[in-house]
Formats: C-alpha cells, sequence, structure tokens
C-alpha cells in the first residue's frame, strides 16, 4: 500500500498524527505500507527567519489564556501517544520549508521516517529552531547523509518552489488541514484520528485497490 502524509514540520497534530499511524500499522503487521512525506505549509507567508514564538500565538489565537487551552489539550493528546510536548522551549515559530526540503532530500536517499520523528522530537521537545540549517545538518548527521552535498542543497533555492507547489496542490485536492492521510492514491482521511480509525480506512482501501492519481 502506498500511503502519502500530507504534513507539516510546526504542526503538533501531525506528530500526534504520526505516532497514532504507527500504532495503526502495528495493528496491520502484515500489511507492506511505502509512506511518503508530501509538505503542507501552516505558515505559508512565514519570514526566513520565523517570528517570536509568543507574538505569533496571541496573533493567531488572540489571548494568552486562549493559547494556554488549546495547548493544554495538545499536551493532554501528546501524552496518550507518549510525546512530551515542551511548548515553553520553543522561543521562535521557524519557516518551515527548509526542514520539508531536509525531508525531500532525504527521501530520495534513505526512508525518512526516522528523520521526520527526530525532526518533530527537536521541535517540539527540544525547542530546536527547525528553520535554522545548522540545527538540520546535525539532525540529518546522524542518518548517513551527505553533509557537504546537503548543506549546499539547503543554502541553495532548489526545491523551494516546489514545496509550495505541493502545498497548493493540497489545497486543490481540498485539504485544508493536516495530518492528512491519503491510501493508495484514493481514499484521504484528515486529522490525528486514532488508530482504530486508520485501520478501519486502511483495510476499506486495500479491499478496494484505490488508484487514483492525487499522490502517485
Amino acid at each position: 500500500m502506498q500511503l502519502n502524509v500530507i504534513f507539516d514540520t510546526v504542526c503538533p497534530w501531525c506528530y500526534i498524527g504520526k505516532r497514532r499511524l504507527e500504532r495503526a500499522l502495528a495493528m496491520r503487521p502484515k500489511l507492506s505500507v511505502t509512506i511518503q512525506w508530501h509538505p503542507f505549509l501552516l505558515n505559508p507567508d512565514m519570514p526566513p527567519n520565523g517570528i517570536d514564538r509568543t507574538a505569533y500565538l496571541i496573533k493567531k489565537f488572540g489571548s494568552e489564556a486562549r493559547v494556554r487551552r488549546i495547548y493544554g489539550a495538545i499536551g493532554e493528546a501528546g501524552e496518550s501517544v507518549e510525546i512530551e510536548f515542551a511548548f515553553d522551549r520553543i522561543r521562535r515559530t521557524p519557516n518551515s520549508i527548509l526542514s520539508h526540503k531536509l525531508i525531500r532530500y532525504a527521501s530520495e536517499r534513505i526512508a525518512p521516517d526516522s528523520l521526520v520523528e527526530d525532526i518533530f522530537a527537536a521541535y517540539f521537545i527540544k525547542g530546536s529552531d527547525i528553520g535554522d540549517i545548522p540545527v538540520l545538518m546535525d539532525l540529518a548527521a546522524h542518518h548517513g547523509l551527505n553533509l557537504d552535498a546537503l548543506e549546499e542543497y539547503l543554502e541553495s533555492d532548489l526545491d523551494a518552489d516546489t514545496v509550495y507547489e505541493e502545498n497548493a496542490r493540497a489545497h486543490r485536492l481540498g485539504i485544508n488541514g493536516v495530518p492528512a492521510f491519503n491510501f493508495n492514491g484514493g481514499m484521504v482521511i484528515s486529522g490525528a484520528q486514532e488508530p482504530e480509525v486508520l485501520v478501519r480506512v486502511m483495510d476499506a482501501a486495500s479491499a478496494t485497490g484505490d488508484a487514483l492519481e492525487a499522490y502517485s
């Protein structure tokens, strides 16, 4: 089965969704699944160097009290899948283009699932700036990538337009929130769904053998 995950690296629900997906896949150990990661930009107009985290959240949600309520709920959901969110460590909301470029680069050379996990953990647990090239290079160093070539790639404009184009394509397909899961190019389900829900969709996709062109 081909599973396309549409996500943003600065989306906490995408991190939760990844963990729930892993639990769903563990419930179907005989199912062969190839995962491809596709970018979605929650903040397509974010400045290259990101912005102050507090200012961003208040602008987005309106008040510190509302931010605390929303992120309290996210924190509880994270605990259910063994993610210890440390939102207080995040000082800046980064531009996620470079992290998506890193995943794209890695996907052509390795299975990038563990790198995606490391990027999420760096941002949401350690509070690292994943819009910073040295931070991304440090993460990549643990995955056997050619660091000289990667650094040149990240410092260039290569594939930045592709990230924007994939984001636009997701919107054209009616995906307006992430994570979203596209099964065999056909069935799409959005949101950090519980593992049982994802399993039912996987079973249905396997039975029907969907093979549309959406993300093939």
